[in-house]
């Protein structure tokens, strides 16, 4: 209990050196002498007061008024004043590291400013500084369309909640974005799992692979480190490939037909005419239906070019068959 009670005392005097400097921003320095300065010392005191820091009533934050006080008739402005222009003048590049930043800021205006120095300060100064950065974090993400901005923040690792109300958006909207985000990640494992088993292999054969798994060329380029001009090449040399193949196929294709056609009436010799056409003859005792005529006279590996004849002009195979018997 003693622990929170001294943390909350010392949140309390931090909170009322802010106030006190803020408060002497409204004076103009220039204006405070003798009695107009001690004036100036009870209204802020008694403003103070109003909001509840009790500064009147405490010695301690009495003095810390009056030195705030000196410090800023000696400069001829107030602290504030320095460090407001000095946090304003603060890039994104600048605060990407809060306590960096804090440590240059305190470099830069201690000198001028003593109390920048206390340890107590750095508190509170790590603490603006780091609302600067979301504030210029939210400017930045704000430009960006509204699932870049969303995309941009999840990066920069902010809060769901924090993103939700800076960009004024559903939880459905951020949700949405996370999965595509989950989509991607799971998309970009894929890809190094496909890259793995290519390990070794040249550029050409690694975006080959990955062009047949259907990965995207923007990713073939960034997760294979290739250019363009490497896809290019794959992709050409894939189509020289495909028509090979596609030649061989119908090649194949055109052999096995002959096969199956069986030999061309020169080919076939008169002992073997005389056999088939007897053969067709039985067939056709059996069916006058072309399909079925056609069916038995394959399983019975007759030729082609003598199906076509019985079924288109039968009376030919009596020719056939006198020329055969000489």
């Amino acid at each position: 209990m003693l622990k929170i009670r001294r943390l909350k005392l010392k949140l309390a005097a931090r909170r009322s050196r802010l106030k006190i400097e803020e408060n002497l921003l409204e004076l103009d320095a220039g204006e405070l002498s003798g009695q107009a300065k001690e004036a100036a010392i009870q209204k802020i005191a008694g403003d103070l007061d109003n909001e509840g820091f009790n500064v009147s009533k405490s010695g301690g934050k009495m003095l810390q008024l009056r030195w705030a006080m000196d410090d800023m008739l000696n400069v001829g402005r107030p602290l504030m004043k320095d460090f407001n222009n000095a946090i304003a003048a603060l890039s994104l590049e600048d605060v990407l590291n809060p306590y960096s930043a804090t440590s240059n800021l305190i470099d830069n205006l201690g000198e001028t400013w003593k109390e920048l120095k206390k340890v107590q300060c750095r508190l509170d100064i790590i603490e603006i500084v780091q609302e600067t950065r979301l504030d210029l974090l939210v400017k930045k993400a704000k430009e960006l369309s509204e699932n870049e901005s969303i995309r941009y923040l999840i990066g920069e690792q902010l809060e769901r909640e924090v993103i939700v109300n800076k960009l004024d958006i559903t939880e459905e909207k951020l949700a949405e974005v996370e999965a595509e985000i989950a989509k991607e990640l799971a998309e970009r494992e894929r890809v190094a799992d496909l890259l793995a088993k290519v390990d070794g292999k040249s550029d050409e054969e690694k975006v080959k692979h990955l062009i047949t798994n259907n990965v995207a060329e923007e990713l073939i380029i960034e997760m294979a480190e290739v250019d363009q001009a490497a896809i290019t090449s794959a992709q050409k040399a894939m189509e020289e490939e495909i028509k090979e193949q596609q030649r061989l196929a119908e090649e194949a294709a055109a052999k096995k037909k002959a096969e199956a056609a069986g030999p061309s009436l020169e080919d076939i010799s008169s002992d073997d005419m005389i056999d088939h056409i007897d053969s067709i003859r039985e067939i056709m005792e059996f069916s006058e239906v072309e399909k079925e005529i056609r069916t038995m006279c394959e399983q019975s590996s007759i030729p082609q070019c003598l199906v076509d004849i019985a079924v288109s002009d039968p009376d030919k195979l009596d020719e056939l068959e006198k020329n055969a018997e000489g």
